[in-house]
C-alpha cells in the first residue's frame, strides 16, 4: 500500500488529510493491545465527508493510521502544545491517555526513525510537491488541513469541544482575509459552535507550510465528530443526515476560499 494518495486538482485549494487512514502494517498491529487495535483516534470518514465538495481541489491523503506515525507532528518530536496533554509523533497512548501497545512492545528510537522514513517523510514529500505545483500554476496556494475528533476527551480538553475549531497558529499561517472567510461562515452557521485558535491552533502541517509572505497559506479545520457521525463510539458509523447538513457549510467554506484565491490569482496575472 502506498503511504500517500495524491489527486492533483485545478484550483489553488489543497485538502490535506493526515489522519483519515486506517492501514497498520501487520508487524505493528501485532504489537498493539486490544485498546490500540480499536484505532479509536482516527479522523473517521473524513474523506467521505469532504468528497465532491470542491471537485477541482487537490487532495493529499495519508493511507496509514496515526498510530503508525503521526503525519501532523513535528518530525523532531517537539511538542506542538507544551505544557498540555497531547500524543507524540509515534503515539504510545490514545487520546484518553490509555496505553495502545502490549507491554514491552512500544517502538524504540530506531523503530520510530524507520516509520518516519517509511510513512511520515513520503506523505510530506507528496504534500510539499503538490503545494509547489499549485503555487507555481496559480501564484497562490491555500492548504486546508482536514481533521476531526471526538467532542469530549477530558485528557485533552475540558468540556465539550466546539463544532468548528479553526487554527491559524494565532494568525501566522495565512492572511487575515482567509481566516475571516472561514470564521464568518462558521459563526453564521445556525446550530453550530465555533472557535478560532482555541484548543487546536493548527498542527505541524499548518505551522510548517503556512508562509503567507510567499503566497502559501495554511489553515486547519478540526471538526467535532458528533456533528457527522452516528455516534462517537464503535463502530463510528457515518451519519448521513448530520453529515449532509455539515457538508453544506463545508462546501460554502471551500467555495468561498476558492473564489478568493481565484481572484488573487487573476490579479497577479494582470
Amino acid at each position: 500500500m502506498s503511504p500517500v494518495e495524491v489527486i492533483s486538482g485545478s484550483c489553488p485549494i489543497i485538502l490535506a488529510m493526515p489522519h483519515g487512514g486506517t492501514f497498520v502494517p501487520d508487524a505493528i498491529f501485532a504489537r498493539l493491545n486490544d485498546n490500540g487495535r480499536k484505532l479509536a483516534d482516527t479522523d473517521w470518514h473524513i474523506d467521505q465527508l469532504y468528497e465532491g465538495l470542491l471537485p477541482q481541489a487537490s487532495i493529499v491523503k495519508a493511507g496509514f493510521h496515526r498510530y503508525v506515525i503521526d503525519a501532523n507532528r513535528d518530525p523532531s518530536g517537539k511538542s506542538l502544545y507544551p505544557g498540555q496533554n497531547t500524543t507524540s509523533i509515534c503515539p504510545i497512548t490514545d487520546f484518553d491517555g490509555v496505553p495502545i501497545y502490549l507491554e514491552g512492545k512500544a517502538p524504540d528510537g530506531a523503530e520510530i526513525a524507520r516509520r518516519l522514513a517509511g510513512f511520515h517523510a513520503p506523505y510530506h514529500a507528496a504534500l510539499e510537491a503538490e503545494i509547489a505545483r499549485v503555487r507555481e500554476k496559480f501564484g497562490i496556494a491555500i492548504l486546508y488541513d482536514c481533521h476531526s475528533i471526538r467532542s469530549n476527551i477530558p485528557f485533552l480538553f475540558e468540556g465539550q469541544l466546539p463544532d468548528f475549531n479553526i487554527g491559524t497558529n494565532e494568525g501566522q499561517t495565512c492572511v487575515s482575509e482567509i481566516k475571516q472567510i472561514v470564521v464568518d461562515i462558521c459563526a453564521a452557521a445556525k446550530g453550530y459552535s465555533s472557535v478560532l485558535n482555541g484548543r487546536f491552533k493548527g498542527g505541524w502541517t499548518t505551522r510548517h507550510y503556512g508562509r503567507p509572505e510567499q503566497n502559501i497559506h495554511a489553515i486547519q479545520m478540526e471538526l467535532a465528530q458528533i456533528q457527522y457521525l452516528q455516534s462517537e463510539q464503535l463502530p463510528y458509523a457515518y451519519g448521513d443526515k448530520n453529515a449532509a447538513a455539515l457538508r453544506k457549510i463545508l462546501k460554502s467554506i471551500l467555495e468561498a476560499l476558492a473564489n478568493w484565491a481565484g481572484h488573487q490569482s487573476r490579479e497577479q496575472i494582470q
